[in-house]
Protein backbone atom coordinates (compact mmCIF):
# COMPACT_ATOMS: atom_id res chain seq x y z
CA UNK A 1 0.00 0.00 0.00
CA UNK A 2 1.29 3.45 -0.82
CA UNK A 3 2.01 5.77 2.06
CA UNK A 4 1.16 9.44 2.03
CA UNK A 5 3.81 11.94 2.89
CA UNK A 6 2.91 14.50 5.46
CA UNK A 7 2.35 17.88 3.84
CA UNK A 8 4.41 19.53 6.58
CA UNK A 9 7.42 17.38 5.67
CA UNK A 10 7.35 18.32 2.01
CA UNK A 11 6.50 21.98 2.56
CA UNK A 12 9.48 24.19 1.83
CA UNK A 13 9.61 27.58 3.45
CA UNK A 14 9.57 30.35 0.89
CA UNK A 15 12.04 33.15 1.64
CA UNK A 16 11.73 36.68 0.31
CA UNK A 17 14.92 37.18 -1.74
CA UNK A 18 15.16 40.94 -1.25
CA UNK A 19 16.78 42.68 1.67
CA UNK A 20 17.58 46.16 2.88
CA UNK A 21 20.14 46.84 0.15
CA UNK A 22 17.57 46.03 -2.56
CA UNK A 23 15.04 48.44 -1.08
CA UNK A 24 17.62 51.21 -0.86
CA UNK A 25 18.53 50.80 -4.54
CA UNK A 26 14.84 50.74 -5.45
CA UNK A 27 14.14 53.91 -3.44
CA UNK A 28 17.03 55.69 -5.16
CA UNK A 29 15.69 54.53 -8.53
CA UNK A 30 12.23 55.86 -7.74
CA UNK A 31 13.70 59.19 -6.62
CA UNK A 32 15.69 59.49 -9.85
CA UNK A 33 12.57 58.67 -11.89
CA UNK A 34 10.48 61.26 -10.02
CA UNK A 35 13.18 63.89 -10.54
CA UNK A 36 13.29 62.87 -14.22
CA UNK A 37 9.55 63.41 -14.65
CA UNK A 38 9.75 66.70 -12.77
CA UNK A 39 12.54 67.98 -15.02
CA UNK A 40 10.54 66.76 -18.03
CA UNK A 41 7.55 68.81 -16.91
CA UNK A 42 9.84 71.85 -16.63
CA UNK A 43 10.84 71.46 -20.28
CA UNK A 44 14.23 69.80 -20.04
CA UNK A 45 14.94 67.82 -23.18
CA UNK A 46 18.40 66.61 -22.18
CA UNK A 47 18.48 65.92 -18.43
CA UNK A 48 15.02 64.36 -18.13
CA UNK A 49 15.56 61.51 -20.61
CA UNK A 50 18.95 60.74 -19.09
CA UNK A 51 17.45 60.49 -15.61
CA UNK A 52 14.50 58.40 -16.79
CA UNK A 53 16.68 55.95 -18.70
CA UNK A 54 19.05 55.74 -15.74
CA UNK A 55 16.18 55.03 -13.37
CA UNK A 56 14.23 52.56 -15.49
CA UNK A 57 16.99 50.72 -17.33
CA UNK A 58 19.87 50.79 -14.86
CA UNK A 59 18.82 51.36 -11.25
CA UNK A 60 15.64 49.27 -11.08
CA UNK A 61 17.30 46.19 -12.63
CA UNK A 62 20.24 46.65 -10.26
CA UNK A 63 17.84 46.77 -7.31
CA UNK A 64 16.35 43.44 -8.44
CA UNK A 65 19.63 41.67 -9.19
CA UNK A 66 21.90 42.72 -6.35
CA UNK A 67 22.37 40.09 -3.64
CA UNK A 68 21.90 41.25 -0.09
CA UNK A 69 24.38 39.58 2.26
CA UNK A 70 21.98 39.46 5.22
CA UNK A 71 19.36 37.53 3.20
CA UNK A 72 22.00 35.06 1.98
CA UNK A 73 23.29 34.51 5.53
CA UNK A 74 19.77 33.90 6.87
CA UNK A 75 19.11 31.33 4.16
CA UNK A 76 22.35 29.41 4.79
CA UNK A 77 21.85 29.54 8.57
CA UNK A 78 18.37 28.02 8.30
CA UNK A 79 19.63 25.32 5.92
CA UNK A 80 22.46 24.42 8.33
CA UNK A 81 20.16 24.17 11.35
CA UNK A 82 17.88 21.61 9.62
Amino acid sequence: MATKKNSKDTHEEIKWPYGKKNYIFFAVAMLVIIIGFFTLSQGSITLAPILLVLGYLVLIPISLMVKDDSVTEQTTDSEISE
